[in-house]
């Protein structure tokens, strides 16, 4: 089974980890979320699993349905593995191609630690999700993937936001949340 909503999410955040080992991989899996801050909740979801992350942007039309996120261990603990857990649907006629990509923004307080774009085919090659590769068909997606936390992952409370887009700039998905690393 392929997962293109874990696909999503893992790619985003195992490029991440690859791209940002220390602040922003460890601090967007840590573990306390409030939907309250995020626009008091109006367009987010929890997603299913044991996991802090939400779905936003929901008044948005979105290619892919996050049903479960899971991450083992919750809240991810410095100087070991993280196992991440996905699943999800991309729904039809949308296929991801070349062309696609991922906004990516991480805080601590006020402070704006990144702000980058993440060319999603070339993530999904460079950490081997699955053995996922553009073009990604319609359906079922279900994807694992292990990263390492750096021992070296600051304290504190860091909001992460994430957005997929298609190629013709039309939304995947959206993840966001407060994650705090104690």
């Amino acid at each position: 089974m392929q997962s293109l909503p874990l696909l999503s999410f893992l790619l985003l955040f195992s490029s991440l980890v690859q791209c940002f080992p220390i602040s922003f991989f460890n601090s967007m899996k840590t573990h306390f979320f409030d939907a309250k801050k995020l626009n008091d909740g109006a367009d987010l979801r929890p997603i299913n699993g044991d996991s802090p992350l939400l779905q936003c942007d929901l008044l948005e039309v979105q290619s892919l349905n996050i049903n479960e996120i899971d991450l083992s261990p919750n809240p991810p603990v410095r100087g070991s593995e993280l196992e991440i857990k996905a699943k999800g649907v991309l729904k039809s006629p949308t296929i991801i191609d070349y062309g696609s990509y991922i906004d990516v923004e991480v805080r601590l307080g006020y402070i704006r630690l990144i702000s980058q774009t993440y060319d999603l085919c070339e993530q999904l090659e460079e950490n081997d999700i699955d053995g996922l590769e553009c073009p990604l068909q319609p359906g079922f997606y279900d994807v694992t993937k292990i990263v390492e936390i750096p021992q070296e992952v600051p304290p504190g409370t860091y909001s992460v936001n994430v957005r997929a887009y298609n190629y013709d700039d039309s939304e995947i998905t959206c993840l966001t949340g407060d994650v705090t690393f104690p």
